[in-house]
């Protein structure tokens, strides 16, 4: 192992199949804070693999650790871990080997997006906070039932731990990690300079689904699901969608919440404001139309709902995610 002196070393973790913004990201907003910092503070920068030659990465691009992981220093003061189609559903002996004692004599550890399934394999999230990118939280939740999975939040710190969202979500957790270092003016000058926000609306809320895949297999409760969200501009009470099951209203409801998860009233209002989403998206419809359109009752009242549940308004959503 090499001594890395004072400077706060960030070793990032490199295999196969990685996700290249999940690296070049986060080592981006530590080199431009080298920018601006004194030399004796800045960050040292690193790469480390489990070989020496090139890492073909998930786009085709190709690099070469700076070390191999024996030869990782001491003192590391933060381990990251990115992600990518190499992080899941892929063996990786040598890293899960590695990275328990790795991770544990660094000050602080992490990962970007997808990277926390391989700490996860490692035993390193059981009983702590975390997050992933919106479309893996779940299968992160179960494959790791000992962690705490958080669904909406761009990045997570708990303790000495620290993950992000997808891709871009790695931007974020480094400037926090900026701030925490050396300020939060600091990492807003670097945020100006690579020209994101430091902190986003709505977390990761906005950007995935409220509804899984509607399932069509003809039972009762798939038989409602189906229904609200074909009809979705039409008003709802729980003995109505019991009457389209052909159920009692109490037995509807409680197999309803075992089956999907949320309460009929809750299923409506996310069909409602994921169909209201997808109209904000694509066309430049007066709100109170949308609403209509989506069984809101009312533009106040979808913006009630919208603000409850998305953290921002239908206006802030067009703003952000809409077309021309």
């Amino acid at each position: 192992m090499q001594d890395v002196g004072t400077h706060k070393t960030v070793v990032m973790v490199l295999f196969d199949d990685v996700l290249m913004l999940d690296v070049t990201g986060p080592m981006d907003v530590f080199s431009i804070s080298n920018r601006l910092l004194p030399r004796e503070k800045h960050y040292q920068l690193l790469t480390i693999a489990d070989r020496h030659g090139l890492v073909r990465s998930s786009c085709g691009l190709k690099v070469q650790a700076d070390l191999r992981l024996e030869d990782c220093p001491r003192n590391v003061d933060l381990l990251l871990v990115p992600g990518g189609p190499g992080a899941y559903g892929v063996s990786h002996p040598e890293l899960n080997q590695w990275l328990p004692d790795a991770a544990r004599s660094a000050r602080r550890f992490g990962a970007i997006c997808t990277g926390v399934f391989l700490l996860g394999d490692a035993g390193l999230i059981d009983g702590y906070r975390c997050t992933t990118h919106w479309n893996y939280v779940e299968r992160l939740a179960r494959r790791h039932p000992e962690s705490r999975v958080e669904t909406e939040q761009i990045y997570v710190m708990d303790r000495n731990l620290i993950t992000s969202g997808g891709i871009t979500a790695g931007i974020d957790m480094a400037l926090a990690v900026v701030a925490e270092d050396h300020g939060k003016e600091l990492a807003l000058e670097v945020a100006k300079v690579m020209l994101v926000v430091m902190k986003r609306q709505g977390g990761q809320t906005p950007y995935g689904p409220l509804l899984a895949a509607v399932p069509r297999d003809g039972s009762a409760i798939a038989r409602v699901q189906a229904y609200v969200v074909d009809h979705i501009d039409q008003p709802y009470t729980v003995e109505r969608m019991a009457e389209v099951a052909a159920m009692s209203p109490r037995n509807f409801a409680r197999a309803f919440q075992r089956d999907v998860g949320v309460t009929p009233m809750q299923y409506v209002h996310n069909a409602r404001i994921d169909h209201a989403r997808k109209l904000l998206e694509s066309c430049a419809l007066p709100l109170k139309v949308v609403a209509s359109r989506c069984g809101f009752g009312s533009a106040r009242h979808m913006r009630k709902l919208f603000s409850e549940r998305i953290g921002m308004s239908p206006v802030q959503y067009r703003q952000q995610f809409g077309g021309e």
